[in-house]
């Protein structure tokens, strides 16, 4: 009988027992290096103090990619402490349960060596307990923070009581209590100095420093390889959709409807507005058929050769107008494909999604003050100015008739009453809430120009 299948899944169990038994070390550990993370911004961007405005000489976006990355860090750590604590919580009643004195002295020695092991063990888990606490003690104030403090300083309470070392539950005592408190101290520092004299003085440090050469050329090339990521992602937005919509619109679905529609002998018309159209231009051909005959133009057709001129046009108009119809549903399918592959860059791109966000914020704040301020005139007058409503409707006129949906005039007038109020409410609220915040200058040259 051959028992290799069963060996196999002897040893798959025993594999799957193992990295359950390892959760809690796995967890703590990509924690820890997630803390580590941190704390390898903080001491070379920020002189070792927190990931904030107040520590760091930097730009907004350059601000906001390091908050980003802290998110992120804190977030692993908030994901690997449940799962430490879950995991260990699980793994550690057999070893309390089954711890049992033996009456063999090789046993007794066997345990005490374990005792040992587990003592080293839970302290060296309690210092990376501890240091974890040190980096998120200083995000305490967190939303997303808050939620982790807890979960770390009950992992402390157990660990401490498995060790027997002294220092450490002192030294856990007050990271305790410092844990328990409402306002973070560090966080609250007042400087006797005005900042911007500090940010001056740094700056000139800065400069005086003998790798600062190093430091720009470090900042040039981040410079250069975030604008290359950000326009080869643009024109991936751009290029993709567009690809995708063309080859399955003439290699997939085009063929597809061609012939259902051929099958079910589908009719010409899609819609009432393209028959209309088709009947004005049969009547408008007839009628320049009767000027040319009677202004001597054309010569003179008897009823049967007339009848046949207009039953050819009638034909050409009716395959023109299929078409027509079929392109229409045509492109419901290949705009949806089109919209699926945009969502996929976006899914599959988050990184390249925050660096071009910050390439537009460098691009948008390092405009002058006049730039922005036309920029800004020149989008409301577009899309919500006095002449706007001419352009939505034209606009609203195209997209119906490329989805081969009927006119409504109702409809079309209703969205012009409310989408361009509603747009110019979130451009003035954006001028008010961010704009006014972060350039005041341009909100007045901006209100200058506009006056």
């Amino acid at each position: 009988m051959n028992t290799s299948p069963w060996n196999r899944f002897v040893k798959f169990l025993y594999s799957a027992n193992q990295w359950y038994r390892e959760t809690p070390d796995r967890a703590l550990e990509q924690a820890y290096d997630a803390a580590l993370a941190i704390k390898a911004i903080e001491d070379e961007h920020f002189g070792g103090q927190g990931i904030s405005d107040r520590s760091g000489d930097y730009g907004h976006s350059t601000l906001s990619y390091f908050k980003s990355e802290l998110q992120k860090y804190l977030k692993v750590i908030e994901t690997r402490m449940v799962e430490f604590n879950a995991s260990r919580s699980f793994l550690e009643l057999p070893d309390r349960v089954g711890a049992k004195p033996q009456a063999d002295r090789s046993a007794d020695d066997r345990q005490h060596r374990l005792s040992l092991e587990n003592k080293d063990r839970a302290s060296l888990v309690f210092e990376k307990l501890e240091f974890i606490d040190g980096i998120i003690d200083k995000y305490i104030n967190n939303s997303r923070s808050t939620a982790i403090v807890p979960l770390v300083s009950s992992v402390n309470v157990q660990v401490k009581s498995t060790s027997s070392s002294q220092p450490h539950q002192n030294k856990g005592s007050a990271n305790s209590n410092q844990t328990n408190g409402e306002v973070d101290i560090s966080s609250e520092e007042v400087n006797l100095l005005p900042r911007s004299l500090l940010g001056t003085l740094n700056r000139i440090s800065k400069e005086l420093d003998p790798e600062a050469e190093k430091d720009v050329l470090k900042n040039f090339r981040n410079s250069k390889v975030k604008t290359v990521i950000s326009l080869r992602f643009i024109l991936l937005l751009i290029l993709v959709p567009l690809l995708a919509n063309q080859i399955s619109k003439n290699f997939m679905v085009g063929p597809i409807v061609d012939n259902f529609r051929v099958q079910q002998k589908a009719p010409i018309f899609i819609n009432y507005e393209l028959k209309e159209e088709a009947f004005e231009k049969l009547e408008q051909f007839e009628r320049q058929l009767k000027f040319e005959k009677l202004i001597g133009i054309a010569p003179s057709l008897s009823e049967e050769e007339t009848e046949k001129k207009i039953t050819k046009k009638a034909v050409e108009i009716a395959e023109e107008y299929r078409g027509e119809s079929g392109g229409a549903i045509k492109n419901i399918f290949a705009d949806l494909i089109s919209f699926i592959a945009f969502g996929a860059i976006l899914v599959n791109n988050k990184r390249e999604i925050e660096i071009l966000k910050s390439f537009m914020d460098d691009v948008v704040y390092g405009l002058s003050d006049s730039a922005k301020a036309f920029i800004i005139i020149l989008f409301t007058d577009v899309f919500v100015g006095f002449h706007s409503p001419h352009g939505w409707e034209i606009i609203l006129e195209g997209l119906s008739r490329h989805l081969g949906i009927p006119e409504n005039r109702q409809f079309i007038f209703l969205f012009i009453a409310t989408f361009p109020v509603i747009l110019d409410t979130v451009f003035k609220y954006w001028i008010f809430r961010y704009l006014n915040r972060s350039s005041p200058s341009a909100v007045a040259t901006y209100k200058n120009m506009n006056e």
